[in-house]
């Protein structure tokens, strides 16, 4: 389906490249060249998607998508000319849906926004998943236990809502980055066991034998289908 995306990129000529190829595939497209424009716009048009640099005058791309994630759950696909686990880590955990290092295809690009667009309308459409006393609520973007509101960041709440998805299936940690996010090569064990123990420190009734979150030695993560409970 046609969306509004919303492009945020300094270079005149590589927005222009974008723009062509977004409209080709029926997207309307509007484009913005720094990063104030791009809070500014996104506040004003409420886009399906933001195409966002990272390099930017003005305001740069992680604070943009910084102030974004305060307002509301846009989608936003990174772009960006570094490429380290450091950098990874920090897009996803201020809330990028997707992370492409320059250069790229423009063709890579378009089939990147294809996915982020599924994968957002189909978290809007989604059911609320229950485990024992948690329960995840990917339309409202919470995450409840025992009737209480759990803050996560957003990539960990993309890799709970994963793997809540499909209780009791386990994942391996290319699986989760591409399932959660759509990464397809920037796969860096760490990312995951990052989140994942994050995730255990907020969600688990007891660290040491986790009730929810487990590992699969050899596989990598999974939801439990049933939660076991503990004695205190």
């Amino acid at each position: 389906m046609p969306a509004r995306i919303l492009v945020a990129e300094d270079d005149l000529k590589q927005a222009e490249l974008i723009r062509r190829y977004l409209e080709r595939e029926g997207h309307l497209t509007v484009v913005v060249h720094d990063g104030r424009e791009a809070i500014d716009e996104a506040r004003r048009r409420s886009p399906d998607l933001l195409v966002l640099d990272v390099m930017m005058p003005k305001v740069d791309g992680l604070d943009v998508c910084r102030v974004l994630r305060a307002d509301g759950d846009i989608p936003i696909i990174m772009l960006t000319a570094r490429s380290t686990e450091d950098d990874l880590l920090l897009g996803l955990d201020l809330g990028a849906d997707d992370y492409l290092t320059k250069p790229y295809n423009p063709r890579e690009l378009v089939a990147r926004v294809r996915s982020v667009l599924r994968r957002t309308r189909s978290r809007a459409e989604g059911e609320v998943y229950r485990v024992g006393e948690l329960e995840i609520d990917p339309a409202r973007h919470e995450v409840r236990l025992s009737g209480k509101l759990i803050e996560l960041t957003p990539a960990e709440f993309k890799i709970l809502a994963c793997l809540a998805a499909s209780p009791g299936r386990a994942f391996s940690r290319q699986q989760l980055l591409e399932h959660a996010f759509g990464f397809d090569h920037y796969v860096f064990d760490r990312t995951v066991d990052v989140h994942v123990m994050n995730l255990r420190k907020k969600i688990e009734p007891s660290s040491g034998a986790p009730a929810y979150l487990k590992t699969v030695y050899g596989v990598g993560y999974k939801l439990a289908d049933k939660a076991v409970s503990h004695a205190s």
